[in-house]
């Protein structure tokens, strides 16, 4: 008497174990279910939580170089509110877009938060009365242009990190709540200056 299992016959006279094309079969839509769902959660994160942004000038010298690579945490600023010295990206204002229609969005720095008087004297910039510390700026960095004036509610005042080559508030005006995207919060290249912001 055998011990050996019996297997059922199929109708071709096998056995009903999936054939190999099948199997196949059911592995390629698999992998295809796989890559949709990652492609979703890729559109969905970019769209929504993270998101990498190109630096494409020289204003945040010496903290951001042409051509550094940032990620933007878009999500942050639902859940907490806009720092002072957080480095931000923002959607062009109006006024910028008839200007230059190719710069979609700038990368500057929070400097004055809603309701803040800001101005410059010597060089230094001053809110609400007191020298603001900027711990980013080479030494010797002097800020021009910026007369005593008091940023409106629901709006941020920008600067760029190259006080001598930037086009920020000083210029365009202030930048509305609904204009910022996010904060840069890791410069992700070149590799070699990999680090926080």
């Amino acid at each position: 008497m055998s011990t050996k299992a019996e297997q059922p016959e199929t109708e071709a006279g096998g056995t009903s174990e999936p054939t190999a094309r099948s199997r196949r079969t059911r592995a390629t839509i698999e992998w295809v279910v796989i890559l949709l769902i990652a492609l979703t959660v890729a559109i969905v994160v970019r769209a929504f939580v993270i998101e990498a942004y190109f630096i494409p000038s020289v204003s945040m010298e010496p903290t951001l170089h042409i051509g550094d690579r940032v990620l933007v945490n878009k999500l942050g600023y639902d859940l907490h509110a806009i720092h002072r010295g957080d480095v931000v990206v923002f959607k062009s204002p109006p006024r910028e877009v008839a200007s230059d229609p190719s710069i979609k969005d700038l990368i500057k720095r929070v400097i004055g938060l809603p309701g803040d008087q800001i101005q410059a004297i010597n060089g230094q910039v001053y809110i609400n009365g007191k020298l603001l510390k900027e711990p980013y700026l080479p030494p010797g960095t002097e800020t021009t242009d910026l007369p005593l004036q008091t940023v409106p509610a629901g709006q941020y005042f920008m600067l760029g990190d190259n006080r001598g080559n930037s086009g920020d508030s000083r210029f365009i005006g202030t930048i509305p709540r609904n204009l910022i995207v996010g904060r840069a919060f890791v410069r992700v290249w070149p590799l070699s200056r990999l680090g926080l912001l």
